[in-house]
């Protein structure tokens, strides 16, 4: 494993989620800041919009607009010329919080939600994945994921990833351009599917808990891993090939590749993802390092 240096980007958060790389700068969610924010690479933050029930993934659809997870109220947002506006209402298919998106060529975006309370303290039980199409209509297009988390589709189009954090691995589907899926299947298996009625006991039971992602041109993923306090670049199967080690201290919850060469890995840190324990307090970081393949794909 690679040794590299990784170097602050911002201090000050609540909890980063969602990062993205648009059009020369980093894009970024903070659930207990409550907002959207553009991070140039010198760490300068300019707040884009407030989202007073806590934001989580970003995309753009195709006419330049930016959609984004409320969260607490499981709505789909769209925010364009100023005005934020209610994409889609997701509640009705949702056992938790909503959560991390990505969003095809044609403008279908893919969610995915806890599927339980997780801050709250709830048994663990599967979740869906649905689609939101351009005008707006939600379809449940998978079910029975564990977490559905961190999502990207692949350079061609063709295919789509998704962690299941409590579930030791990540599935993938073909993706049609009507935004249908197909051919579901195991992409990597880190473990095997934890059993137990607790998250806490679930918790003790994975190997890697794939939180936000990221590809590359190889087709390698780069994925946080929610309980490891690290980044792990993985291969088709689920062979970690490389790794990267937060700061002490510190668990990596979501990453990110861009940059003007899509070199750059961005990682958003905070000592853990407790409800509690993040949003009084502003202890939450962007790090960056450099890697040797780029990034390729969605999102």
């Amino acid at each position: 494993m690679a040794d590299r240096q990784l170097r602050t980007v911002l201090e000050g958060g609540g909890f980063f989620e969602g990062p993205r790389w648009h059009e020369g700068t980093w894009w970024v969610s903070d659930f207990y800041r409550h907002q959207v924010s553009r991070v140039r690479p010198d760490g300068a933050e300019t707040v884009v919009v407030e989202v007073e029930q806590q934001p989580s993934g970003l995309g753009w659809l195709p006419d330049g607009s930016l959609v984004l997870v409320s969260m607490k109220d499981r709505r789909l947002l769209r925010f364009a010329d100023g005005e934020l506006t209610v994409h889609a209402d997701l509640a009705a298919h949702c056992g938790g919080h909503l959560n991390d998106l990505v969003v095809d060529a044609g403008g279908h975006v893919f969610v995915g939600d806890f599927g339980f309370d997780l801050m709250g303290g709830g048994a663990p039980v599967t979740a869906s994945l649905k689609r939101v199409d351009p005008d707006g209509s939600v379809t449940v297009v998978a079910d029975g994921l564990r977490f559905p988390n961190g999502s990207v589709i692949t350079d061609d189009g063709g295919a789509l990833l998704v962690g299941e954090t409590l579930g030791n691995r990540y599935s993938a589907f073909d993706l049609a351009p009507d935004g249908s899926l197909s051919n579901r299947r195991t992409w990597a298996q880190f473990g095997p599917e934890p059993t137990g009625t607790t998250t806490e006991e679930v918790l003790g039971q994975l190997v890697v808990a794939p939180d936000g992602c990221t590809l590359d041109a190889d087709r390698h993923l780069w994925a946080a891993d929610g309980i490891g306090g690290r980044v792990v670049r993985v291969a088709p199967g689920g062979g970690v090939v490389d790794e990267i080690a937060a700061p002490e201290g510190l668990g990596v919850y979501a990453c990110m590749l861009g940059g003007d060469d899509g070199r750059t890995l961005l990682l958003c840190c905070a000592p853990d993802f407790y409800e509690h324990n993040r949003a009084p307090v502003r202890e939450a970081v962007l790090l960056a390092t450099e890697v040797d393949v780029p990034h390729a794909g969605r999102p």
